[in-house]
C-alpha cells in the first residue's frame, strides 16, 4: 500500500532540510524500514515550500504512526527549527488520497 501525505517546509531551508535528510540517523532508517516502510521519497515544490512525501507500507503502520517512538520524538525535534510543527514538535502533515494509479 502506498501512502501519501504533505507538510510544510519553513523558507528558506530548502540545502538545511535536504542534507539533514541526507544524513538520515541509521537507527531511524532502521525504525522505518523495521516498521515495514519502504520505497519512501520526499520532494519539495520551491515555489511553495511544500514538501510531498510518498512511501510504501506494509500492514496498516506508516512513518505517520510512529509518534510515540523516542527516537521519533527526537527527530522531530531535531527538524522543528526548519519545518511548521505541531505543539509536540511533530510536523504538521496532510494525509492525501490516491485519484490516479498507473501500474
Amino acid at each position: 500500500m502506498k501512502r501519501a501525505f504533505k507538510m510544510k517546509l519553513k523558507p528558506g531551508f530548502a540545502a538545511e532540510y535536504k542534507k539533514r535528510h541526507d544524513e538520515i540517523w541509521p537507527e531511524l532508517k532502521q525504525l522505518l524500514s523495521d516498521s515495514g516502510v519502504s520505497d519512501y521519497s520526499i520532494f519539495l515544490d520551491e515555489e511553495t515550500n511544500t514538501l510531498f512525501a510518498v512511501q510504501s507500507v506494509s500492514g496498516a503502520g506508516g512513518s505517520q504512526n510512529l509518534g510515540q517512538n523516542p527516537i521519533v520524538r527526537k527527530w522531530w525535534a531535531y527538524m522543528a527549527d526548519i519545518m511548521e510543527t505541531n505543539e509536540d514538535n511533530s510536523p504538521v502533515s496532510v494525509g492525501l488520497a490516491e485519484v490516479f494509479y498507473m501500474e
